[in-house]
């Protein structure tokens, strides 16, 4: 199948024309009204630093359900003894940087280029992209961020400089999404880290159903709060 080249016009293809390794399209730009549009679609960003953008819809997807989530007795209780501090929407532009930074000090390599890093603060600012914070004696030792739109959330990264703390953001958002009537947690790509936690695949038709169902508008639901320093 062709990748399809996008124009201004702030307009996808289809996600069912994706190629079989998931890329779609190429071009356009970072705009929240396109981010949005993405989102909707079950579309994301994800390329190099240098590269062109590239969109991607990837099937089999790997969702979660925050009802189906789960976790160890030990990792709960040690999560409740802790003595981290939990926080929503305090540091996102710290969030956000530092896992790109993690990754590439890790040599993993990364998609948050610095041109992805001012697109996700611009749909924080906005009230799309939220962060999750563990902080350990006033250090920010762990975290994640994603992008929320009517009761879907889409995860989009993690980090942790500390053992347990990106477990620990991930419990914290599965309590807040719950507590707020969210329905699903869009989690692209498949790990076993995020199977153990109840996490599963299915087709990326399902996928799209399911958006359709779950996302009615183009706000989110709830009242995340909104932190001082994000």
């Amino acid at each position: 199948m062709p990748v399809f080249q996008l124009t201004e016009q702030i307009v996808f293809p289809p996600p069912d024309l994706a190629e079989p390794n998931g890329l779609l399209a190429v071009g356009g730009d970072l705009s929240v009204p396109r981010l949005i549009t993405a989102y909707k679609n079950g579309i994301f960003p994800w390329f190099s630093e240098n590269d062109p953008i590239l969109w991607w819809f990837t099937s089999p997807r790997l969702i979660l359900r925050p009802e189906e989530f789960r976790i160890s007795r030990r990792l709960h209780r040690y999560y409740r003894t802790s003595g981290v501090m939990m926080t929503i929407n305090a540091a996102f532009t710290e969030v956000i940087r530092l896992c790109a930074q993690t990754r590439q000090a890790a040599e993993e390599g990364t998609w948050i280029t610095g041109a992805m890093i001012e697109a996700y603060v611009q749909l924080h600012r906005s009230g799309y992209a939220h962060s999750v914070e563990c902080w350990k004696d006033r250090t920010l030792v762990g975290g994640l961020y994603g992008v929320a739109l009517g009761r879907v959330f889409f995860g989009e990264s993690m980090f942790s400089t500390v053992s347990n703390s990106s477990k620990f953001a991930l419990i914290h958002l599965v309590d807040f999404l719950k507590s707020e009537g969210y329905r699903l947690i869009d989690c692209q790509m498949t790990t076993d880290h995020l199977v153990s936690f109840g996490a599963r695949e299915i087709s990326g038709a399902y996928f799209q159903e399911l958006l359709k169902h779950y996302i009615t508008s183009d706000y989110h639901t709830g009242a995340w709060p909104h932190g001082k320093n994000s």
